[in-house]
């Protein structure tokens, strides 16, 4: 079968459909907020990402699911504008309070979601949509952020289909359903006309995120969903056995895909 054949992104939304990691609600999303804010400012991933940004000749940046602003506030000083999206109110309020404590005037808040429609988000020289494609169809949100950019295109996608190591999951015995991995999306702008260019980065693993137990069996619940009684016990065992009082293993890292292209070479076939 010719590969211009396969529709990749019927099969994305397939694959997503099956999932075991279930899209979060705004609610959810708000309520998370407060946890993610403490955490993600200082991370390897943040510093990564930024040293594959070609921030050359930009006087605008459009920050798509920015969250708790953990990009935009690092590189608002490099701007004129810089366009802060999210559907998360609370995200944005964050956002909002964390600029003004650091003297930062020139992020704009949109309170929108990827389902919303785009007529008026304003285009941008550089777009990004970090940690934020988990979209029900991958083809109109890669055209959204296409269409915005009158640069450069940079999103990351989690690499492997989980959330979740394999370690945890074994442990535990819970058998799950992967989500889409970062090559549909790279399929997906290949059909479109776009070759990017991809690397790869880390984030801190949740052996490295969590430092109690409570907060490391909540955050495998945001992912998993709800766990069985003997699921829970086995992570409380995991946990002991392998993280409290233990060094943080240098190999406890999350690979992502840095997906980009730059707008006046993505029709190139």
């Amino acid at each position: 079968m010719s590969i211009d054949k396969i529709n990749f992104n019927k099969l994305y939304k397939k694959q997503k459909q099956n999932s075991t990691f279930k899209p979060k609600s705004v609610h959810e999303w708000n309520k998370k907020a407060p946890s993610i804010s403490k955490r993600i400012h200082k991370s390897i991933y943040n510093e990564e990402l930024l040293k594959l940004i070609d921030f050359n000749g930009c006087e605008t940046f459009l920050d798509v699911g920015c969250g708790v602003g953990n990009i935009s506030l690092l590189i608002a000083d490099k701007f004129k504008k810089v366009y802060a999206l999210d559907f998360s109110e609370v995200m944005l309020e964050t956002v909002a309070k964390e600029a003004k404590k650091r003297n930062i005037d020139n992020i704009q808040t949109i309170h929108l979601s990827w389902e919303d429609e785009w007529k008026n988000v304003p285009k941008a020289d550089i777009i990004l949509a970090s940690r934020s494609m988990e979209v029900s169809d991958m083809k109109d949100a890669l055209k959204k952020l296409n269409e915005k950019a009158n640069k450069r295109v940079y999103l990351t996608y989690k690499v492997g289909g989980s959330f979740i190591s394999d370690d945890i999951l074994n442990f535990i015995g819970k058998q799950i359903n992967k989500k889409p991995d970062f090559i549909y999306t790279v399929n997906i702008l290949y059909q479109m006309g776009i070759m990017p260019t991809i690397n790869y980065i880390k984030s801190e693993g949740r052996k490295k995120q969590y430092d109690n137990e409570d907060s490391f069996i909540k955050s495998i619940i945001w992912s998993l969903g709800e766990l069985s009684q003997k699921q829970l016990l086995l992570l409380k065992k995991y946990y002991h056995s392998k993280l409290k009082n233990k060094e943080k293993e240098d190999s406890d890292f999350v690979c992502w895909a840095v997906i980009h292209w730059d707008k006046k070479s993505a029709p190139c076939l």
